[in-house]
């Protein structure tokens, strides 16, 4: 693969650093990497061919910092940028500041960014082209009428950032007597977590189903969806397991599905990868948003069509034409991603901390991890830890070989979701596809961890007792009658 740009620098850090790099050194390309202090350690600045210090007031502000980025990979002659996910990928400004210092930038234009990356715009752009949207108020249309509108579309509904995304901001309102409560607090949290306070409703649909389409458009206008995902395993609007195909779609509705996504980018005149999300139930889906950029589960994705979704950005960045066709795209088995989180499940999912005393990864599967044995898991950032990337021939063999792949993967040091997760692989309806957005929230029990039997728990703590080093000790002194024999033998 020829590529107008020899270096990349990744402006991320954890798993999707270390995802992108590998693919750059497989491509021949040197690989740079900014990061702060606190990630001075990890896997992926190891990886990478040449690491710069980015500072801040804290280690996700350093991040953030767009113009300090820019600069320091300017300096240090890297001729392309790719910015991973979340942190800057989806800001238009860092992308037209890479591309005034001469650095190609891996992903869309900022026109795109601003376009779907603004939910209100967005709505407006695929309403006016025909595709389906949910009945809505939008703030932006007449603040002063918002509240009426809101309660005009009825509950259940849901209240969004208009500048948002990854659960933020984002309440369900089933007593409109609650509303005006609810959009302070969303509001307050959007202007927190995004700069931008305004805010947007649409018609909530219970138990649906979320399903996303990845898509990939080159610079020369040809577009197509690389088939969809199912995302509907989700905490508080935080996805937890996805897969594809989606267990819940006819090939039918997979079709029209996909093409409304291909059409949706295709509209929007869009160029590099890029994810089209929609909510579905009852035969219908709706337009939920358009996400900018490569999504954290991208790799079940690759996993079932063949294509490593960096090598193309990097193509389709480089002014390459896609080279295939929709045909080309097949689905080869079935393909389930889980997130593993250092979080506990039975405390209400609270985040944990600590040094990774021990770390085994599962062999046969594919694990996408920014952690090695020695480093610090701390509240800085978010705690997903690794994820897991499972493919068989069809969905009931991944689960059997997921399920497996967790028993094996051996983290100590912070309590994980490990068990969580099998739990939730174990559960009649996941097993059975029938999955919908509320389906954590409906088996609370799945949280809590099954009573350990009285023999379990004497084993265990008698091992927990003999790893005590006193103890140890004791076990192997000689007692001093028998030391006072010397060398002596009968």
């Amino acid at each position: 693969m020829r590529l107008p740009f020899r270096s990349v620098l990744v402006a991320n850090r954890g798993e999707i650093a270390v995802r992108i790099l590998r693919t750059t050194k497989r491509l021949g390309l040197q690989g740079l990497i900014v990061h702060h202090a606190i990630d001075r350690d990890s896997p992926a600045v190891r990886l990478a061919d040449r690491a710069i210090e980015i500072v801040g007031p804290t280690p996700v502000s350093a991040y953030l910092d767009c113009g300090q980025i820019v600069a320091k990979a300017s300096q240090a002659g890297a001729e392309a940028l790719h910015p991973g996910y979340g942190f800057l990928s989806e800001n238009a400004g860092f992308a037209r500041a890479a591309a005034a210092a001469g650095m190609t930038f891996v992903g869309p234009t900022p026109e795109s960014i601003e376009l779907m990356g603004d939910k209100v715009r967005a709505r407006h752009f695929v309403a006016a082209r025909g595709f389906s949207v949910a009945p809505s108020a939008i703030e932006d249309d007449d603040p002063k009428s918002f509240l009426k509108r809101a309660r005009a579309v009825g509950a259940p509904l849901m209240i969004k950032p208009s500048a948002g995304g990854g659960g933020k901001g984002m309440r369900i309102v089933r007593d409109l007597a609650q509303l005006d409560e609810e959009v302070i607090r969303a509001r307050s949290e959007a202007q927190r977590y995004f700069g931008d306070g305004r805010l947007y409703v649409e018609r909530y649909l219970e138990r649906p189903r979320h399903i996303e389409v990845q898509v990939l458009g080159d610079v020369q206008g040809n577009v197509v969806h690389v088939l969809e995902r199912e995302c509907s395993i989700q905490r508080r609007f935080q996805k937890i397991i996805e897969e594809c195909p989606s267990p819940g779609l006819t090939p039918e509705v997979r079709g029209r599905i996909c093409e409304a996504a291909a059409g949706i980018a295709r509209a929007a005149r869009y160029h590099n990868a890029g994810t089209v999300e929609f909510i579905y139930g009852a035969g219908e889906f709706y337009f939920l948003e358009m996400n900018t950029r490569l999504q954290v589960e991208h790799p079940v994705t690759e996993a079932v069509t063949g294509l490593d979704l960096v090598a193309e950005q990097l193509r389709i960045a480089g002014g390459a034409p896609l080279g295939y066709g929709q045909e080309a795209i097949r689905a080869n088995g079935h393909a389930i991603e889980l997130r593993l989180y250092a979080e506990d499940a039975a405390c209400g999912f609270t985040p944990t901390t600590g040094r990774i005393l021990a770390y085994h990864i599962p062999t046969n599967v594919r694990v996408d991890s920014g952690i090695a044995q020695g480093s610090r898991v701390t509240t800085a950032f978010d705690p997903m830890l690794a994820k897991v990337i499972v493919h068989g021939a069809n969905r009931s063999e991944t689960i059997d070989r997921a399920n497996q792949a967790l028993a094996d993967f051996v983290v100590l040091g912070c309590r994980t979701n490990a068990g969580f997760l099998r739990r939730l692989l174990a559960d009649p309806d996941f097993r059975a596809g029938r999955l919908h957005t509320g389906l954590i929230a409906d088996k609370p029990e799945l949280a809590q961890e099954p009573a350990m039997d009285h023999w379990t728990a004497a084993r265990v703590l008698a091992a927990a007792t003999l790893s005590l080093r006193p103890v140890r000790d004791a076990a192997d002194a000689v007692p001093a009658l028998h030391a006072a024999l010397g060398s002596w033998r009968n």
